[in-house]
């Protein structure tokens, strides 16, 4: 079974709470303070691990929970700290904070770690607060409590092409010939219901990863037929491998058919129609085929003479080999060599796609009406000191030491409206800006 999206709750671990003690020994009537630490909570941590290719795991256990930290002790013994739960995911998983909708991480490599939620630190012993004038103190601090909220999970195939084209195409026969996969074939009204993967071996010794994505209809980009689960996959490949039924018995327009899928691929997010595309026209070994392949041919090459006038990646792309139209037939073999060597050769020049700045608008990052605040500004002197679990939350899940997370925590902080609020009150260049226990410099 494949499965694709799963909702879980995570909760990372509170920390010990620090002791009240006091030194008591032998000849000493009065010791002075020496209530330890609490230990910290455990992180929940998520694990890229290649082995994995669904998300199946996640339906059938839904709860994950990191372990409190142990609260202090006499003799300024610290407690024990938390452990921390490790979830293993497959390559290509995005994280989302289901309430707000925020991204919180996209893993795609090989043992790439996430913390989603940090423990709670430990509390203060009383041995932290005694000084000259206060020489017995009789409390002590709290544990923090950890982070508790559910995350969806999102897997977006890792793929370098992606087959696509309408129902019964011969997609699938062609994934089943090029690649090791056996995907089930048949004239399903439905086709596959879930995506294939294969590693294609050229005959030149390279090799590159393929998708088959079900048959997209019209209106998958409304969500008709699953369609943005299916559309979500074709995000991550390099080049789309466009397979269209030129055989007289589909009762279908082929040119018509690739128009639609164009159509549908725009409709879904207006990058996605600029990836780069090879037409493969199947099925031509069928009697009476001839004349539609002729007929297709005269319709496309119009159709791409328009498009590199208009759209300036269809030029650029075009003029380095690609929008060729093929001729094969998944069944007899016909083109299919050519064709799979040819897409592994256009490999060498066409990017792997940047998703994190894609994953910046994907979600509404809005939280409902009645639901608490995502941020409050105050003022601690010459500090302002932003608060709220959302902002402090988002602090934690980024790397403000690597240029792209940064650059995500600004752009959100100034999505919510924290960077106008900041100028509303007067913010100057310069002026300190405090989350958590993190201060910054504010710079316009």
């Amino acid at each position: 079974m494949f499965t694709d999206r799963a909702v879980i709750h995570i909760r990372s671990g509170n920390g010990g709470h620090g002791a009240v003690s006091f030194r008591r020994e032998k000849y000493i009537a009065a010791g002075g303070p020496d209530g330890g630490d609490g230990g910290r909570g455990g992180d929940v941590v998520f694990v890229v691990d290649k082995g994995l290719s669904t998300l199946i795991d996640f339906r059938y256990k839904r709860k994950y929970a990191a372990g409190n930290g142990a609260n202090g002790a006499g003799q300024k013994m610290t407690g024990k700290n938390g452990a921390d739960i490790t979830i293993k995911v497959p390559p290509g998983t995005l994280i989302k904070d289901v309430r707000s909708g925020a991204v919180l991480a996209d893993l795609k490599y090989e043992g790439e770690r996430f913390i989603a939620a940090k423990g709670g630190r430990g509390g203060k012993g009383n041995s932290n607060f005694a000084t000259s004038t206060r020489q017995v103190p009789n409390f002590a601090k709290a544990g923090e409590a950890g982070f508790e909220f559910d995350v969806a999970l999102e897997l977006k195939l890792l793929a370098d092409v992606g087959l696509v084209g309408f129902p019964n195409v011969g997609k699938s026969s062609y994934l089943s010939v090029t690649t090791a996969a056996r995907p089930e074939i048949a004239d399903y009204p439905f086709t596959t219901l879930t995506p294939k993967l294969g590693v294609v071996k050229t005959r030149d010794g390279r090799g590159y990863v393929m998708a088959d994505i079900p048959g997209l209809i019209e209106g998958a980009s409304e969500g008709k037929g699953a369609g943005h689960r299916f559309l979500r996959h074709i995000e991550r490949t390099r080049l789309i491998l466009h397979i269209v039924d030129v055989s007289p018995f589909s009762g279908r327009d082929p040119f018509d058919d690739f128009l639609k899928i164009n159509e549908e691929l725009r409709l879904y997010h207006e990058r996605l129609a600029e990836r780069p595309q090879v037409v493969a026209c199947n099925k031509t070994d069928v009697p009476g085929a001839e004349e539609r392949i002729a007929e297709f041919r005269e319709k496309y090459e119009k159709w791409l003479a328009d498009a590199i006038e208009s759209e300036p990646s269809v030029r650029e792309y075009s003029e380095k080999g690609c929008y060729k139209l093929f001729e094969i037939s998944a069944v007899s073999g016909k083109g299919i060599g050519e064709l799979s060597d040819y897409c592994g050769s256009l490999l060498d020049f066409i990017p792997q796609e940047s998703t994190f700045e894609d994953i910046i608008d994907d979600g509404d990052e809005t939280f409902e009406d009645g639901e608490e605040e995502l941020f409050t500004v105050e003022m601690d002197g010459d500090v302002y000191v932003i608060c709220g679990r959302f902002i402090e939350h988002l602090l934690d899940s980024v790397n403000l030491g690597d240029y792209e997370s940064s650059g995500y925590f600004q752009r959100v902080l100034r999505q919510k409206g924290v960077i106008a609020k900041l100028e509303e009150m007067g913010i100057k260049e310069g002026d300190t800006v405090r989350i958590a226990d993190t201060e910054f410099d504010f710079s316009f």
